[in-house]
């Protein structure tokens, strides 16, 4: 029995290697089978079969028939795809909460420590990174958010502020109940304008359509920008550089304090 090289690729999203794939989809082509039969249909080594049928058996998706010879039984692929599922919550909801024990672990503080200490030694502007991937770069932004104590200001295009509203929100809302100053100049146009009235309680809001930019400026000292026209780049391919400086981040707020004030427009809020 061939079975498609992509096909069997697929299946490894089910947590299957190439040999339980195999073995699998050649057992539910036969409903019921011996090991012997299944080697010789999915050109699995025989050496190998009885160890991936006992696998398969653990995962769930297969069930060995009472009786001899011994043969086996494939579970239906809609009730395995469920188990899947149960499976994968299950193994989340471990790690979740091991990562939730470290947290009050003395484990963490030892590690802070260590972080603190170096901090101390390090200059500031060597607090730099590159961030490669839209994912990283949002992550970076949410880390200066939960961090800021006095301001945040946000310049973005309609469709950032569009993502803004969906990652940042929690974090936005979370810094404004601590009393952060937070501002968010934007296109305010029909893609974007639900975010915008999304946003308005958190932060106040301004349109702009004369300048096109991406950043993000926390406390006057650390800054994140992108270095991609979100018109044009693809998610994976989103760049941007974080960098920790009073210098620059002073030069750039007062910048954009200078045109927050004469060119943009504040939000209008529909009745």
């Amino acid at each position: 029995m061939i079975v498609d090289k992509k096909f069997v690729n697929k299946l490894k999203d089910f947590g299957l290697n190439s040999y339980e794939a195999k073995i699998w989809v050649a057992l539910l082509s036969r409903g019921v089978s011996s090991a012997g039969e299944l080697s010789d249909i999915s050109n699995v080594p025989r050496s190998r079969t009885y160890d991936v049928l006992e696998s398969l058996e653990k995962k769930g998706f297969i069930v060995m028939k009472i009786g001899k010879p011994i043969k086996y039984i494939a579970v239906p692929p809609s009730e395995v795809v469920e188990r899947v599922k149960r499976n994968i919550l299950e193994d989340a909801k471990k790690q979740a909460d091991i990562v939730e024990e470290i947290k009050n672990d003395i484990v963490l503080q030892e590690l802070t420590t260590l972080y603190t200490q170096g901090v101390e030694i390090i200059e500031p502007s060597d607090f730099s990174g590159s961030l490669r991937d839209r994912t990283n770069f949002y992550s970076n932004l949410n880390m200066m958010i939960k961090g800021a104590e006095k301001s945040i200001i946000i310049m973005t295009t309609a469709k950032g502020l569009t993502r803004e509203a969906d990652i940042l929100r929690r974090s936005l809302e979370k810094a404004r109940a601590r009393g952060v100053d937070i501002k968010i100049a934007a296109p305010i146009n029909k893609d974007s304008r639900k975010a915008a009235e999304m946003l308005s309680h958190i932060a106040e809001i301004k349109h702009t359509d004369n300048i096109k930019a991406r950043f993000v400026i926390v406390d006057n000292k650390q800054i994140t920008f992108s270095l991609m026209d979100d018109d044009k780049d693809n998610p994976s391919y989103d760049s941007g550089i974080w960098v920790n400086t009073e210098f620059f981040a002073g030069a750039l707020q007062k910048m954009f304090d200078h045109v927050w004030k004469g060119d943009m427009k504040p939000l209008e809020l529909k009745a």
